[in-house]
């Protein structure tokens, strides 16, 4: 149905949407299309849920709330609202919490996926918020996508990712895996080799890829070269030829040692995964190596940006 456009009506989609794969996309496209005139407000929750009622346990986040905030807006949100999440809303019966985050927001719809649950021990169902809107609001539950015979979800991707497998990554959030940080100073190894890198250290409860080498893009988001998407030989891990013990992105811009992105805050997109991390004896078959891995990101580069 369609409902006259008033300042106070809108479009609300409910959800945690931790990395805005295609899945989340296509809910969010689905509700504007329900209504194009209304405004649509995306609810989201931070921390993860698992994070509060089961800490340590929570899965490792695929982006910052900085960045979902950024591509849910991107993917059509005319304003994202956040709610905190805490033992004390984890404990609100069903009814209190369409009372407290769904009602003030004056829906005309309400979408959510089919899996979506809400109140005290998840008793509140789409069919229970069905029940509870009637007569003030309608709800839409989605089907969950698939993609090449797989459920699109947020831990199917920490999954791949997880396990070095970025183009099937890249499959389910329908952009490359990236990351964005601000460089910090290394141990300007890589420069004495002859590959200046622009290293990154990621918080702990970050999704990372596997330990290894990557094909992949860096962008800087201020300076010289602001919005450039660079080609890059990305390297994860603990560098063990040196016996290090911090893991870290460290990125080669491919045939660049005129770079300077210290405290430059960058985005690494990852494409795809070339090989392990590997211990070499001494420099030199290290540099060999790095040789044939600029080479090996250049083939696989060779066709520009993808997704």
């Amino acid at each position: 149905m369609n409902t006259p456009a008033t300042p106070d009506r809108s479009t609300v989609v409910i959800g945690n949407f931790d990395g805005v794969h295609r899945g989340h996309r296509e809910v969010i496209e689905r509700a504007r299309a329900l209504d194009p005139d209304l405004p649509l407000v995306v609810v989201t929750f931070w921390p993860h849920p698992a994070s509060v009622l089961t800490p340590g346990r929570e899965p490792l986040l695929l982006c910052s709330l900085e960045r979902r905030i950024e591509l849910l807006e991107q993917a059509g949100a005319s304003q994202v609202r956040v709610v905190r999440f805490t033992r004390e809303l984890a404990n609100w019966s069903p009814e209190r919490f369409v009372e407290r985050v769904i009602n003030p927001l004056n829906p005309a719809h309400v979408v959510v996926g089919r899996n979506f649950r809400f109140g005290h021990r998840a008793l509140g169902t789409p069919e229970t918020l069905a029940r509870m809107g009637e007569g003030r609001f309608d709800v839409n539950s989605l089907q969950l996508l698939h993609v090449k015979g797989s459920s699109t979800s947020s831990t199917l991707i920490r999954a791949a990712i997880a396990e070095g497998k970025m183009r099937q990554a890249a499959d389910h959030l329908g952009r490359d895996f990236d990351v964005h940080q601000v460089v910090v100073m290394g141990d300007q190894r890589g420069r004495e080799l002859g590959f200046p890198t622009a290293n990154l250290v990621l918080g702990a409860q970050y999704a990372v890829p596997a330990d290894g080498v990557y094909a992949g893009w860096l962008t800087p988001e201020s300076g010289p070269e602001a919005g450039v998407r660079l080609p890059a030989a990305i390297s994860v891990g603990s560098n063990p030829t040196f016996d290090g013990l911090e893991q870290r992105i460290e990125s080669y811009v491919l045939d660049r040692t005129d770079l300077d992105l210290y405290g430059v805050e960058i985005t690494v997109e990852f494409v795809d995964r070339l090989r392990g991390q590997v211990k070499y004896e001494g420099r030199e078959p290290l540099i060999r190596q790095m040789s044939r891995d600029v080479e090996a990101c250049r083939d696989v580069l060779a066709d520009g940006p993808g997704l």
